[in-house]
């Protein structure tokens, strides 16, 4: 199995940790410490060795971050994870905070003194975060400080740092050379009037030099710092016997870690640096050699957003064969849920096993989420032998999952019912569905960003005065990270989409302690045809990526419009149409009444 149940973290041991970190922080003598999620790649999944916030406090989702002061320590979480925090930290050690309702600055600035000092690791924060955090504190007088982490000077048995192989990356899926690739971003700095940039995030150096690792579960990146010069050379900074499958290229110089900080001091300026994604660490040892720093993205965030041809048509394979697995599983599902009894691992191990039937899966693309009954309403539920939870008749199954295939990256959720569910369930379930729909019929003029047609997928639960607390949709790589930025639809993007970008559709409904609902399909953004009588601007639109049907059983109908009906008959046509040569018998049998007409 690539997915345990294991516990990741121990709450129970949070106490003492803290009372360790304290002591630490008496020694410098501060009176608060940062303690993120975060590495020193800003990633959303990291590695054991960089699991900071978990060790410390037993909590394991990937958003948040700890404030430890002499007094009190707290857990900042938004809400996704707020149920889940409330079960893995030590309350009498941690107190949870919701956030971003709640500012760490401010937050700060109501429990400390003025003249008090905070400290915080120069490489696990960003530009961004530590201006935004100076800003806040200014006024109280309150000294941000940049000193060792120390966390790790408590941390007797960490892991060690990741030393996997890196492996290239085929050029018939990447759609276009590494070559290429490195003379395209160059191009972009000379035009800029930049001399190089800095690129701290593994899935962006990955993407430019078209190659895969496993440093992180999940995720098939290699953790790397890199520098690219205006004339394509680049300087990779890692663990050089990660890359000696790979060998030599005349243009690009392997360094070990050790020798990022002075290669850093050696740039001339202007030095292109991401002030959302690299460490603040890196700007100041720039600024410290009197290099002229160029703030600016990322150059590789938006080309790898926008996929090439061979990626979309990779994508579109990934899926039908991830769907053709999803069916053979719901297949088993259905014949097996009235007779047996079955539990959320059962689950989690039946899904995967017909995924790697499929013998193309790499790994799964994030720990598939199986949440029951009131464990559906836990947004990132893992299941744990601890916490497993064995299927009642009148549950809510909320089960979100994916896998990485080297062709694409897939993620899908569908709600399945034990039996009969209540009519409250099927209400807001049918909710959720209309807002799934309104957004994969959506169509939009170029500008247009995510946080614009959010609201599309959140109309009928307003209408119900519900709601829920995640977005809509996230950006999606290219066998990369199943989360993946610029793009996204949320309420917080700023984001235009672009042809090419893959995002997931994704609107949910979660009942506190009692059930939870989300249906996701991954969508490509493309151009589409201008209509007779329209404007003479483009519009953009989606193409749906994911073909597994929608649960019949849980739709009120009466609920669904004209057009929502024919857009579902039309989609359980292609699902029947795609799948119907990629499964057994026993799965075509299902599929064809699953995908019957409403």
């Amino acid at each position: 199995m690539y997915q345990d149940f294991e516990t990741s973290s121990d709450p129970t041991q949070g106490a003492a940790r803290l009372a360790a970190l304290r002591a630490e922080m008496a020694v410098e003598n501060l009176d608060a410490f940062l303690v993120p999620r975060a590495d020193a790649h800003q990633g959303e999944y990291v590695a054991d060795c960089d699991a900071r916030l978990a060790w410390l406090t037993g909590f394991t989702g990937s958003a948040g971050f700890c404030i430890a002061l002499a007094d009190q320590a707290g857990v900042f979480v938004d809400g996704r994870y707020r149920s889940q925090a409330r079960t893995q930290v030590d309350t009498d050690a941690f107190t949870p905070v919701n956030w971003p309702e709640t500012k760490p600055g401010s937050w700060l600035a109501d429990n400390l003194p003025g003249g008090a000092r905070v400290g915080f690791d120069p490489w696990l924060h960003t530009e961004s975060e530590i201006a935004a955090l100076t800003q806040a504190l200014t006024p109280e007088t309150i000294e941000l400080v940049a000193v060792d982490n120390l966390v790790d000077r408590v941390w007797a048995d960490r892991p060690a740092r990741p030393a996997e192989p890196a492996w290239a990356y085929p050029k018939d899926h990447a759609g276009k050379g590494d070559e290429t690739k490195r003379a395209e971003i160059a191009a972009t700095l000379r035009d800029a009037g930049q001399k190089a940039a800095v690129l701290t995030l593994p899935d962006s150096i990955c993407w430019l030099l078209n190659i895969r690792g496993s440093d992180i579960p999940r995720n098939p990146i290699v953790q790397a710092f890199a520098i690219l010069r205006d004339d394509g050379h680049l300087h990779l900074f890692s663990d050089p016997a990660k890359f000696d499958g790979l060998g030599p290229d005349p243009d690009i110089t392997l360094s070990h870690w050790d020798a990022f900080a002075g290669a850093l001091a050696d740039l001339s300026g202007p030095v292109r640096v991401d002030k959302g994604s690299a460490p603040v660490a890196v700007s100041r040892l720039l600024s410290e050699a009197g290099s002229d720093i160029a703030w600016g993205r990322d150059p590789c965030i938006l080309p790898k957003a926008c996929k090439t041809e061979a990626e979309i048509d990779g994508a579109r394979a990934a899926h039908l064969r991830d769907g053709a697995a999803m069916v053979e599983f719901l297949t088993w599902f259905d014949a097996t849920v009235p007779h047996t009894a079955l539990t959320e691992i059962d689950l989690v191990t039946e899904l995967e096993n017909q995924r790697r039937a499929t013998g193309q899966l790499k790994d799964i693309s994030f720990d598939t989420i199986s949440g029951s009954g009131p464990n559906g309403a836990v947004i990132h539920y893992r299941v744990t032998r601890a916490t497993d939870r064995t299927l009642a008749p009148g549950d809510l199954v909320v089960l979100d999952s994916g896998g990485q295939y080297i062709d694409g990256t897939t993620d899908i959720t569908r709600t399945l019912p034990v039996g009969e569910v209540g009519d409250e369930e099927r209400m807001a379930f049918t909710r959720v569905l209309k807002g799934m729909i309104a957004l994969s019929r959506a169509m939009f003029p170029t500008g247009v960003t995510g946080a614009h047609l959010d609201a599309l997928a959140r109309y009928p639960l307003w209408l119900a005065q519900q709601d829920y607390d995640h977005g809509t949709g996230h950006g999606v790589g290219a066998y990369l990270s199943v989360h993946e930025g610029p793009q996204r639809i949320s309420r917080l993007s700023d984001e235009p989409l672009q042809p090419g970008m893959i995002l997931s559709n994704e609107p949910g409904y979660y009942r506190d302690g009692a059930f939870g609902i989300r249906i996701e399909n991954l969508v490509t953004v493309r151009r589409e045809p201008r209509a007779s009588g329209g404007d003479a601007r483009d519009f953009l639109g989606f193409e749906t990526l994911t073909y597994v049907p929608i649960d019949r059983r849980l739709i009120l109908t009466d609920m669904l419009d004209t057009g929502e009906r024919q857009w579902l008959n039309a989609y359980h046509r292609d699902c029947l149409r795609k799948l119907s040569d990629r499964i057994s018998a026993p799965a075509h049998l299902w599929l064809a009444q699953a995908c019957a007409p409403l």
